[in-house]
C-alpha cells in the first residue's frame, strides 16, 4: 500500500546540511519533509569541526547541545621535517572567528541535530529512501520506499538535496562527475590509547601527516577513541585487493614514522572501512524548485576538516533561496545564481590549496618552513573561504 504525503519542502538526507535546512525552513513556518534512508545513530566519517562552526551552531540554537557532547579541539598539530611538532592555536587565527572548536563521534552529533529538526516542527522520518522525483510544473512528485517494505508517494513545491556522497539528484540527473585533476580515496578506523603531544589538552587534531601515498589524520574523541585514516591516491589504495581492510591500514600508518610513534600502545577498537574515490563534483547545484547543498553538490578532500562546515553553512544560504522562491517565484532564479556564485567562489578558494597542498613541493615546503601559515589556511577554510564574506 502507498502512502501519500504533502509537503512545502522534501529534504533528501538528515546529515547535518539536510537537519540544518529543515531546522530553518520549519522555523519560518514551511511544512518541511525530512527524509534519512538510514536509522540515527549510524556511522559517518568527519568527526573534527571548525571554529567557525559555532556560529551556526548558535543560530541553529544547537551551541549547548554541541558542546555537551563534543571534545575541545584548540588548535593542531603538524608535524616538521626534522621530527619534531608545531602546534597552531585558533586563538591565532586572523579574523573574529571563535578561538576553539569541537572533535564530536558523528553518530551522536548526526542524531543530535535531526532531533533538533523535528523538536523545530519538520516531519523528520528515518529508514526512507527517495528513489525517484519528477519535476512538475507546479510541483514535485517523488516516490519513497521504507525499510518495512512500504512505499510513499509525495508531493512537495520545493526539493532539497541533501544526500551527501549518495549525491541523490546528481546521480538522477547524470550530472555528476569525479574531479579528475585531484582524485583521492581514505581508509580509517577508530583506535584507543593512542598518544598525543606532551603538554596539549589531548584535543589537538593532528592532520597532514604526509606520506608517499597521500596524508594521514589523527582526531581525538569525546570517547577516549581516536579516529585515524589515510587519503591515499585511488591507485595506492587499489592494491588492498586481497588484504583484509585492517591489515592494509596497519601497513600503510607503518610507513609513517610520525604516526607510528604514537601507535606505540594502541589498539583497534572498530571496524575498518574504506571510501572510493573523493573527489567529485555535480555540473549543476540548483534548478526550477531544487537545490543542493554541501557533498551532494561537490567534495574535494577532507584536509582541512570543512566538511560540517559546508554543509551547514551552505544550509544558512539554501534556505534563504528556498524561503525567498517560495514566497516569491519570480525571484527564484536570481536567488540561485547568487548562491551558485558563492559556492562556486568558495569552493575554487578551497581547491586552490587542496591541489597545491598535495604537490610534492608544497608539501616539503609546509613540512620544513610552514606549519604556521598551513595552520593560518585551515582556519581561512574554516572562516571565509568556502562562501565569500557576510
Amino acid at each position: 500500500m502507498t502512502a501519500t504525503l504533502d509537503c512545502d519542502v522534501l529534504v533528501v538526507g538528515g546529515g547535518p546540511g539536510g537537519s540544518s535546512i529543515s531546522t530553518l525552513l520549519a522555523r519560518r513556518g514551511w511544512r518541511v519533509l525530512l527524509l534519512e534512508r538510514d536509522h540515527h545513530p549510524r556511522f559517518h566519517i568527519g568527526e573534527s569541526l571548525l571554529p567557525a562552526d559555532l556560529p551556526i551552531f548558535e543560530q541553529l540554537g544547537v551551541l549547548e547541545k554541541v558542546r555537551a557532547i563534543g571534545r575541545v579541539k584548540l588548535g593542531a598539530d603538524f608535524p616538521r621535517a626534522h621530527g619534531s611538532w608545531g602546534t597552531f592555536l585558533f586563538k591565532r587565527a586572523l579574523g573574529n572567528t571563535p578561538p576553539h572548536a569541537f572533535h564530536v563521534i558523528r553518530e551522536q552529533f548526526d542524531q543530535m541535530l535531526f532531533e533538533h529538526a523535528r523538536e523545530n516542527g519538520a516531519d523528520a522520518r528515518e529508514g526512507i529512501k527517495v528513489e525517484r522525483t519528477e519535476f512538475l510544473d507546479d510541483h514535485i512528485e517523488a516516490q519513497a520506499r521504507q525499510d518495512d517494505g512500504g512505499t510513499l508517494a509525495i508531493r512537495a513545491r520545493y526539493l532539497v538535496d541533501a544526500s551527501g556522497r549518495e549525491t541523490f539528484l546528481g546521480k538522477q540527473m547524470k550530472i555528476v562527475h569525479r574531479n579528475e585533476e585531484h582524485q583521492s580515496a581514505a581508509i580509517y578506523a577508530h583506535f584507543e590509547d593512542v598518544a598525543f603531544t606532551p603538554g596539549d589538552s589531548g584535543g589537538n587534531i593532528i592532520s597532514a601527516i604526509a606520506f608517499e601515498h597521500g596524508w594521514a589524520w589523527f582526531i581525538p574523541l569525546p570517547n577516549g577513541t581516536t579516529s585515524i585514516g589515510c587519503v591515499c591516491k585511488p591507485e595506492y589504495l587499489k592494491q588492498r585487493r586481497g588484504s583484509p581492510n585492517t591489515e592494509f591500514l596497519l601497513r600503510t600508518l607503518a610507513m609513517i614514522p610520525p604516526a607510528q610513534a604514537r601507535l606505540a600502545n594502541a589498539r583497534l577498537v572498530s571496524d575498518v572501512r574504506a571510501t572510493g574515490n573523493y573527489s567529485y563534483a555535480c555540473t549543476r547545484m540548483a534548478g526550477k524548485r531544487w537545490i543542493m547543498i554541501g557533498d551532494a553538490y561537490a567534495f574535494l578532500d577532507p584536509i582541512f576538516s570543512s566538511g560540517v562546515y559546508l554543509a551547514t553553512h551552505g544550509a544558512l544560504h539554501a534556505a534563504e533561496v528556498v524561503d525567498g522562491a517560495l514566497r516569491e517565484p519570480k525571484r527564484e532564479a536570481a536567488l540561485q545564481r547568487r548562491y551558485a556564485r558563492r559556492v562556486r567562489a568558495g569552493l575554487r578558494r578551497f581547491s586552490w590549496f587542496i591541489y597545491r597542498f598535495n604537490s610534492p613541493v608544497m608539501r616539503g615546503l609546509f613540512a620544513q618552513r610552514a606549519v604556521d601559515h598551513l595552520g593560518c589556511v585551515k582556519c581561512a577554510v574554516g572562516g571565509e573561504i568556502y562562501a565569500g564574506r557576510k
